[in-house]
């Protein structure tokens, strides 16, 4: 597998394992890891730090679908587009910009940094629209 391929699969088992089992992809990150969600004023530097984000985040969301869009790679970059849509049902998702009970779709574009075949920096850039 070359490098591009291996950064593909390592965002495809990030993606489809977050929201699941977020101790699972910890492995996925370099011991330095950097998260940041600029729209929503976040910052995550440690892996105890994101994965407790996720476990809050993923806590908040129920009936959550996801619409692949596109992604691609590079031997530095992994860019993955998609729609999420979900109900946010508790607090957990911080500085979320829409109230507890709102049906959302979430344009949701990650940049993966990768370093050695590890996600080096995370930055979710995000596109809030209320469906209800």
């Amino acid at each position: 597998m070359n490098m591009i391929e291996r950064n593909l699969a390592v965002a495809h088992e990030h993606i489809a394992n977050e929201g699941l089992d977020p101790a699972s992809v910890m492995t996925l990150y370099t011991d330095d890891i950097v998260l940041e969600v600029p729209g929503r004023g976040l910052r995550f530097d440690t892996k105890a730090a994101i994965e407790a984000n996720y476990r809050r985040m993923f806590s908040a969301l129920a009936d959550v679908g996801i619409t692949p869009l596109d992604r691609f790679a590079t031997e530095t970059r992994v860019v993955d587009d998609m729609i999420v849509r979900f109900r946010l049902v508790a607090e957990g998702m911080d500085n979320a910009p829409l109230p507890i009970g709102s049906h959302v779709e979430l344009r949701l574009l990650h940049v993966f940094h990768m370093e050695k075949g590890k996600i080096a920096r995370e930055i979710v850039h995000e596109q809030w629209t209320r469906l209800d």
